[in-house]
């Protein structure tokens, strides 16, 4: 008899969602097999997904095709490629989301990551997202940069949902928990239906322990090694606390009132990225009710082969946690400067493959182009060439 360890965690109140996203994955009806069959109630996605589903398939050739008949430029091309498939995603989740009052059952599309800075054009851009995938259990992903906190505020206040990304911090953390909140307000102030928005702080992991680790081998003692791998989890524990203390006060009692959801934290970057470690550490240590696991499919694979599900793996642990940052600053960790360059590096890496995105398309649109004769053809190959 075989157990189902990714029921268990579902059980465990832990929604299991995927972080990945192509059009082969969803013509060949293996994201509806996910949901199906693993538990699957959500779908996360980001630039660096997307370039890597635009160059490893030909299922976008015919829209490719359509696209450079039209003659439109490379960044509307991007924005009807990817709002394609999160509307085609949304459609193939929906039954989670009835099934769950538009708790699950959401798919996620990130605004332009060169905006991260930009409070105002971020807001313009997700509601122009929210507008063309015109799908009520659509995510818009913002990062939590500090210009991220007002545009997402402001973005919840239009009655839009908002998934807040790279987040690293308790602190930053903290403030995206405040705009998460000052946003209802402004949004039933504004008349929206409060039950009708959903939100998510999806707080990094497995990156904490990548750069902490590193920095532990340059200190080299022997007190510094013996704290590898343990900074992310416990970072993670003690953002479930201050969750778990915002959405116990009077102030978010007064929206749940009024028809509200708690922002969930999650769990995301999730993948080992040490192979000397468990590769469901990330799950099994992060078990919490009302908490999202957002996962690699290998990930998924390899929790439902091996993984063990306790119940609450975090609620017991937080001074386990305070005292890993204890001795962490002991041996000479800075994680303020930890989180820093984190939040740094994660919207650099995301502008990159933003710009790999762009240049993927810029190319494809140009084949397209002379393929179908269209007079940009020749243009538009050396834009691609340049």
């Amino acid at each position: 008899m075989t157990t189902d360890r990714l029921g268990e965690l579902s059980a465990a109140k832990v929604a299991i969602w995927l972080d990945d996203l192509s059009r082969v994955r969803l013509s060949s009806g293996g994201l509806d097999q996910l949901r199906r069959e693993k538990h699957v109630v959500g779908v996360t996605t980001n630039p660096t997904i997307f370039a890597k589903a635009l160059s490893d398939a030909d299922t976008y050739d015919w829209q490719l095709r359509d696209l450079a008949v039209r003659g439109v430029d490379v960044e509307e091309a991007v924005r009807m490629l990817t709002t394609y498939d999160v509307r085609w995603a949304c459609d193939v989740m929906r039954p989670g989301y009835d099934a769950s009052g538009g708790v699950d059952g959401r798919v996620s599309i990130e605004v332009d990551p060169r905006l991260a800075h930009e409070s105002q054009r971020t807001v313009a851009e997700a509601k122009a997202l929210w507008w063309l995938v015109d799908r009520p259990n659509l995510f818009i992903k913002i990062p939590a940069t500090e210009a991220g906190l007002p545009a997402i505020t402001a973005t919840l206040a239009e009655g839009i949902s908002v998934n807040v990304t790279l987040i690293f911090g308790l602190d930053r953390y903290s403030q995206v928990m405040e705009a998460f909140l000052a946003g209802l307000e402004q949004a039933k102030a504004n008349g929206h239906d409060l039950s009708k928005i959903g939100s998510v702080a999806s707080f990094f992991v497995s990156r904490v322990d990548t750069e902490v680790d590193k920095r532990l081998e340059k200190i080299g003692s022997d007190q510094a090694k013996a704290l590898r791998g343990k900074a992310a989890v416990a970072n993670a524990r003690l953002a479930y606390e201050r969750y778990s203390e915002v959405f116990a006060s009077d102030r978010w009692r007064a929206l749940a009132d009024a028809g509200a959801h708690p922002q969930r934290p999650l769990w995301a970057s999730t993948s080992t990225k040490n192979p000397d470690y468990r590769d469901v550490i990330y799950v099994e240590e992060l078990i919490a009710p009302g908490t999202v696991n957002t996962m690699p499919e290998a990930v998924i694979h390899a929790y439902a082969e091996h993984g063990e599900t306790r119940p609450d793996t975090v609620t017991d642990a937080y001074d386990d946690a305070r005292q890993v940052f204890e001795h962490l600053a002991s041996a000479g960790v800075d994680m303020a400067d930890v989180i820093d360059t984190l939040e740094r590096e994660g919207v650099e890496k995301f502008e990159a493959s933003w710009h790999e995105l762009l240049d993927g398309v810029r190319k494809s649109l140009a084949a397209a182009a002379q393929g179908t004769g269209h007079p940009g053809g020749a243009a538009a190959q050396a834009g691609g060439a340049a």
